[in-house]
């Protein structure tokens, strides 16, 4: 039986942008990052921590840590869809997952995986979400504990040298 957030939250579908192109000719790495960052809009409406909220001026959610994976390209006019998934939280963090896919051949374009940080915003520190988005989060969490971890969660950079084999 599936809950009403079984599925990662989907963001309106955007077209890759004439201004995004870069020199090779495919989108420039600063857009996959503005898109997954202004597709998080449609999670955090969703949470009750979107613009309606930061406008309010008490709270808001800052970006701690990204990190985000190319794994083919996107052009000039192409769709893209990013969606969402919550891998964890607690009452300050959320760590997000988010995939941006090619609009009609579906092919997975990019990740990112984020943490994000609630923050107060008068005294401009950490701080515990208000009770009501603790409680969508905590529905959120328990389907989203069911869908696969995703493959590039967790990575970390660095250089893969093959072990050398001994004869």
């Amino acid at each position: 039986m599936s809950g009403p957030y079984s599925e990662p939250f989907e963001a309106p579908l955007r077209k890759v942008e004439s201004n995004w192109i870069d020199l090779n000719g495919h989108m420039n790495m600063a857009y996959y990052n503005l898109l997954f960052d202004e597709s998080l809009d449609a999670l955090f409406n969703e949470l009750g921590i979107g613009w309606e909220y930061t406008k309010k001026g008490e709270g808001s959610c800052f970006t701690a840590e990204i990190h985000v994976t190319y794994l083919d390209e996107l052009s000039e006019g192409e769709p893209v869809r990013v969606t969402y998934q919550l891998l964890d939280w607690d009452e300050k963090r959320l760590h997000l997952f988010g995939r941006m896919y090619h609009g009609t051949e579906g092919y997975l374009a990019a990740t990112s995986e984020q943490m994000a940080i609630h923050v107060d915003m008068k005294s401009r520190r950490a701080s515990p979400m208000p009770e009501s988005v603790q409680t969508v989060a905590t529905a959120i969490m328990k389907d989203h504990k069911s869908l696969d971890q995703p493959e590039q969660a967790g990575r970390v950079i660095g250089i893969r040298r093959k072990k050398e084999q001994t004869a």
